[in-house]
């Protein structure tokens, strides 16, 4: 009798858990969302657009999981098991990372528009304001008085927009590649602190006071005007480089998740009006050429204020892209390779 009685007692007990559960479960679709570091804002604000974008179309709730950090740990990180449904890193050499590790199908940059980078940006100077340093290009980083503030190309995407654009200066003043060697290994020489993310680099310059310039992304420098707008100034440098994002859906994962439809569309909108007018507003370059037109301003080689009517360009400045360099699978072999150049320049 006593066993038969535990067994009605548990039999009560698992039904109500049961019942309990149905009761309080709601379902609800999730995506992972990898991406780079000075994403973290645009995204927290298009997250919540995409979702009311969704909502509208399905009528099903979702979350999206935000992860950032230096654009190349990140990949690393995605390939070696971090579940990502999607990947919005700082270069297409990063995400190249993750489909080498056999996650993303060949073909991705196909599979969206222009490359699938729904957005750019390009590499500016952050300065003291006022620029009492007096710098205003790219040869004066090698001076011996200026310290300069840049993340490890070895961990950030951003880091290696910024090697590449300082090596185009050099090249169009007319050195010699063992000159522009040279040069480098002259500018890495000044920098004092070598974070492991873009994000990490504008907190060491702005809250922790070190440097005397910044190498940043157009966006982030701007955020940070934002912020300390009557502590900084931008200086746009004679030439840069156009630098382009790359997104693609983690194919391995999401075939696995079931969530190929919401991660597709998760890109897909990136190209949206609405979408594209959230990318201005957070300082990146929009793609959709309509929405660009609305903020486009010519500005002085220095920026001290954020325009109020939001028109933030510099449309004057002179950009190569990766193609110069013959694409990211040569550049990350020749400079970012265990023998590449940066490790020959640069001394730990």
């Amino acid at each position: 009798m006593k066993r038969i009685f535990l067994s009605v007692v548990i039999a009560l007990v698992l039904v109500g858990i049961c019942g309990c559960r149905v009761g309080s479960y709601t379902s609800s679709l999730e995506i992972v969302n990898v991406s780079y570091d000075p994403t973290r804002e645009f995204y927290s604000s298009y997250n919540e657009l995409f979702k009311s974008y969704w909502k509208n179309e399905t009528g099903e709730e979702i979350d999206i999981i935000q992860s950032h950090g230096g654009s190349g740990k990140q990949a690393l990180e995605v390939a070696n098991g971090l579940e990502a449904d999607v990947v919005t890193l700082a270069l297409e050499g990063d995400v190249n990372a993750v489909k080498d590790a056999g996650l993303i199908n060949e073909g991705y940059t196909s599979e969206f528009p222009l490359d699938s980078a729904p957005y750019t940006s390009s590499i500016v100077f952050l300065v003291r304001e006022g620029n009492p340093k007096d710098i205003n290009d790219w040869n004066d980083l090698l001076r011996e008085d200026v310290d300069v503030i840049t993340p490890n190309p070895s961990t950030s995407g951003g880091a290696r927009w910024n090697y590449l654009a300082a090596w185009y200066y050099f090249e169009e003043q007319g050195q010699s590649e063992s000159q522009i060697i040279e040069s480098m290994k002259t500018l890495y020489k000044n920098v004092l602190v070598m974070d492991s993310g873009a994000r990490g680099s504008a907190t060491t310059f702005t809250e922790n006071g070190q440097g005397d310039v910044l190498i940043a992304w157009e966006n982030e420098a701007f955020l940070s005007l934002k912020e300390y707008s009557s502590d900084y100034d931008i200086i746009i440098p004679s030439v840069s480089i156009l630098c382009q994002p790359t997104t693609a859906v983690v194919d391995d994962v999401v075939d696995e998740r079931g969530s190929r439809k919401i991660s597709e569309a998760y890109i897909s909108y990136l190209y949206s009006n609405e979408a594209q007018q959230l990318v201005a507003k957070n300082f990146y370059r929009p793609v959709d050429k309509e929405v660009l037109k609305d903020y486009i301003k010519n500005s002085s080689n220095t920026i001290k204020v954020i325009p109020e009517d939001g028109k933030w360009l510099n449309t004057s400045l002179k950009l190569t892209d990766i193609k110069h360099f013959g694409g990211w699978d040569e550049v990350i072999k020749k400079h970012f390779s265990d023998n590449g150049i940066f490790n020959q320049i640069y001394e730990k």
